[in-house]
């Protein structure tokens, strides 16, 4: 018997409202309005991910200074760069590794150098590890160090697998997903993150929405938005957001700017889950869960962005769809 979905209508239509309010946000800044972008409160006080992930900081600096910056590189250095970037998550320590052993490539990287130089960094109390999402921390490959262990992730990946050979051959994002979550300290989250990110790149050019995985996040979001999910998968309510998007904003007065004409993708929808999740702890804290509070609060950043998305896209010199 096919079991209805039974929607908690007022955080439902939430969902619906972060993602255009947020949007709405983005624009403002970019566009150079002073603060407050927003009458929310909550928006006013905590931090919050942009409706689109592209236009996320770190995402943007994935895509300006690790993939497009310029420079040609092999499709072999190109996935190695990204996962390399990805699995430390944070600017910073990108940028430490190449002021050290200048431009980033398979051919110098080397586990001794590259551990000795976050070993120092850490010694001086610098973090090397974005707090945005958690990365797998055990001793898989025997070292007591994270980063030891991450290193050998990627000599074993790298140098002894050659796994770009095995995603370039790949007809479709969940085939790169598998091999990549087949690695010790890859979970399903981080492979989905690490192959999302890989297809910013030009080396594959996979269809977006054809897959789609839910992060631990994004499951609480869902819990909060629907009472049941009938007989669809996590994945399908994502996709049922997808879906429904336009009659939804439509559905509720919102005049929801897009990044030129492109909707919001299923890794867009996954997003907004885990976002409505953090945002309900506020503005709906009734609702069990076991994250109670958002852990952090909104700090304006001084240095403006200049937004650049993958040309393979064709929205470069972006126009807002009204």
């Amino acid at each position: 018997m096919k079991k209805q979905i039974i929607k908690r209508e007022e955080i439902y239509d939430l969902y619906w409202y972060f993602a255009y309010e947020r949007q709405n946000i983005f624009i403002k800044k970019k566009n150079g309005e002073k603060a407050p972008w927003t009458n929310d409160k909550i928006l006013q006080e905590y931090k919050f991910c942009n409706t689109y992930r592209v236009n996320d900081r770190v995402s943007q600096y994935l895509i300006k200074h690790v993939i497009y910056n310029g420079k040609k590189y092999s499709a072999k250095d190109m996935i190695f760069r990204i996962i390399l970037f990805k699995l430390f998550n944070k600017e910073s320590t990108w940028e430490l590794l190449e002021n050290e052993v200048g431009d980033i490539t398979l051919d110098n990287f080397n586990f001794n150098t590259y551990s000795k130089i976050l070993k120092r960094a850490i010694k001086n109390g610098q973090s090397i590890y974005n707090d945005a999402y958690i990365s797998c921390a055990n001793k898989v490959f025997g070292y007591d160090r994270k980063h030891d262990n991450h290193f050998a992730l990627l000599n074993k990946m790298f140098l002894d697998d050659k796994i770009y050979n095995d995603i370039l051959h790949c007809n479709s994002m969940k085939e790169a997903f598998e091999i990549l979550k087949s690695y010790p300290l890859i979970g399903n989250f981080l492979a989905y993150q690490l192959v999302t990110d890989i297809n910013y790149s030009d080396v594959v050019n996979f269809k977006e929405n054809e897959f789609t995985i839910v992060g631990p996040g994004s499951e609480r979001g869902i819990k909060k938005c629907f009472i049941s999910t009938g007989n669809l998968s996590k994945e399908e309510i994502i996709k049922y957001m997808y879906d429904h998007q336009e009659e939804e904003f439509k559905r509720l007065g919102y005049d929801f700017q897009r990044i030129d004409c492109r909707p919001l993708q299923l890794i867009d929808c996954q997003g907004l889950f885990c976002e409505i999740d953090k945002y309900c702890r506020e503005a709906s804290p009734n609702l069990k869960s076991n994250r109670k509070k958002i852990k952090k609060r909104y700090i304006a950043k001084k240095d403006p962005i200049e937004y650049f998305y993958p040309p393979k896209w064709k929205i470069n010199k972006v126009t807002l769809d009204k």
